[in-house]
């Protein structure tokens, strides 16, 4: 008897290794994200200078100490693990959400891969050295060989797509559709004209603008720092974007406080021109003035440092946003800084857009950043950015963004996927829609809040 219960017990020991050892195998299978890091980051950094996409060469990163705990696991062998869009997903047009035309998210067509543009197109982002030689030499460089390793540390639901290919643009519109996003702002380029990773997209206008109709979105434009940009040239674009697409039913316009429905003009680093120049073109005195003409628009400048705001005055602007998905990073990305930044606008009848974003990681391609990594804290981050925009009553609120991979700071959908060298980060526990939902959550909340401040602030209301 004792033998029997001497065995029994070996067994259920053996039993309870086997299922402690295959729970420990599973476990490892998942990325290591490693413990929360704070999600207000660091202070504000004191250097601007002219950046490279969105980051750049504008601030001293050097600070080191500072390592953010969201980084990718590289260098596992394992095998790859991708997983397919669901088609379970996809929702019934009489089932999406009421559209938020107050509420806009910066989108970018700037992606290709060889089945629709020959080659890869900003997939294959190149890493970006750090300008201080000394601390350059400790980092990788090179380029990222998709399909399986891209310049971000998320993986596309999508894959390595074509921002060409229709099926991946009405995708698109349909998940900004689902979270109740009713303003696209795509980013643009003039015609022949491209970033340094990319190549021209005016072309892609025309389907965007179609597809966005479909699901009666509208498209604005997020206007990016082409060379030379100056008051002269602005205005032959401006000319250009309103002939071309402004007869478009997805062409946005947003109503005044006077009845005007007039386009708006996203303008990216606005900084980087002089108040005076942008005053030949803002005011209605300048020698290449749009004011009170067929090409007046409401031109939204970048605030980065808190200086800005009285070049923005000077300029002719007729509102600020704040662009970046770090708070803390720049002045206008703090939290802490929008009632004030409020108060500015309202003094000055501005229009205040603050840009919220589900976090920032931009270390796939410049790795010596990661003191500017913001942890997602599954959506946690993101809530608290949104709640932090709608405490200020805003006309409109940005979103920071849909599918800028690179800084990670999309919501667009994101799944598991492990390479031999490279496990990407994604939303588990949560679904890849997570960031769509809470997007909708809070366009509805945002929805009903600004119905009830409208009236008193004589905001429009359609």
């Amino acid at each position: 008897m004792a033998k029997f219960r001497r065995r029994t017990c070996i067994i259920l020991a053996l039993f309870i290794l086997f299922i402690f050892s295959l729970m420990m195998g599973l476990k490892m299978l998942r990325p290591n994200t490693a413990t929360f890091g704070a999600p207000f980051g660091l202070d504000l950094l004191p250097e601007l200078h002219q950046r490279t996409i969105h980051l750049g060469k504008n601030f001293d990163f050097q600070k080191s100490d500072r390592i953010s705990s969201e980084t990718n696991t590289k260098n596992l062998k394992s095998v790859e693990i991708t997983m397919k869009p669901s088609k379970a997903s996809e929702l019934n047009l009489d089932e999406l959400p009421l559209l938020n035309n107050y509420l806009h998210v910066f989108y970018y067509s700037w992606y290709g891969n060889p089945q629709f543009d020959g080659k890869y197109i900003h997939w294959n982002h190149p890493v970006l050295e750090h300008w201080d030689p000394r601390i350059a030499k400790n980092y990788p460089q090179g380029r990222h060989n998709p399909p399986d390793d891209i310049g971000s540390s998320f993986y596309p639901e999508l894959g390595s797509y074509s921002s060409r290919d229709p099926s991946v643009i009405e995708t698109h519109m349909r998940q900004m559709r689902s979270a109740s996003i009713g303003v696209l702002a795509l980013s643009w380029y003039p015609p022949d004209v491209n970033d340094e990773n990319g190549e021209p997209t005016d072309n892609l206008v025309p389907t965007i603008l179609d597809k966005a109709h479909k699901y009666n979105l509208k498209v604005t434009f997020h206007i990016e720092p082409y060379s030379n940009r100056d008051d002269q040239n602005m205005y032959k674009n401006v000319k250009y974007i309103i002939d071309k697409y402004g007869n478009h039913p997805a062409f946005y316009r947003y109503k005044t406080k006077t009845g005007n429905a007039l386009p708006m003009f996203y303008v990216y680093d606005s900084y980087i021109t002089k108040p005076e120049k942008w005053a030949n073109l803002l005011t209605t005195s300048g020698s290449w003035s749009i004011r009170n003409s067929p090409y007046d628009g409401l031109f939204i400048a970048l605030l980065v440092e808190e200086k800005h705001k009285y070049d923005i005055l000077q300029s002719g602007f007729d509102g600020i946003y704040t662009y970046f998905a770090t708070n803390g990073f720049t002045y206008g990305s703090s939290h802490q800084n929008w009632a004030s930044l409020k108060l500015f606008c309202d003094k000055y009848n501005l229009i205040f857009i603050p840009s919220v974003g589900p976090g920032y990681i931009d270390t796939s391609i410049r790795p010596w950043n990661t003191q500017n990594t913001r942890n997602r804290i599954n959506g946690k981050y993101y809530e608290i950015a949104l709640s932090a925009a709608l405490q200020t009553r805003p006309s409109l609120i940005s979103i920071t963004s849909f599918n800028e991979w690179h800084e990670g700071t999309q919501i667009e959908k994101a799944v598991p996927k492990r390479t031999s060298n490279t496990v990407y980060l994604d939303y588990r526990p949560h679904k890849p829609g997570l960031y769509l939902e809470l997007t909708r959550k809070w366009s509805e909340k945002y929805s009903k809040e600004r119905a009830t401040y409208a009236l008193d602030h004589q905001l429009p209301v359609s």
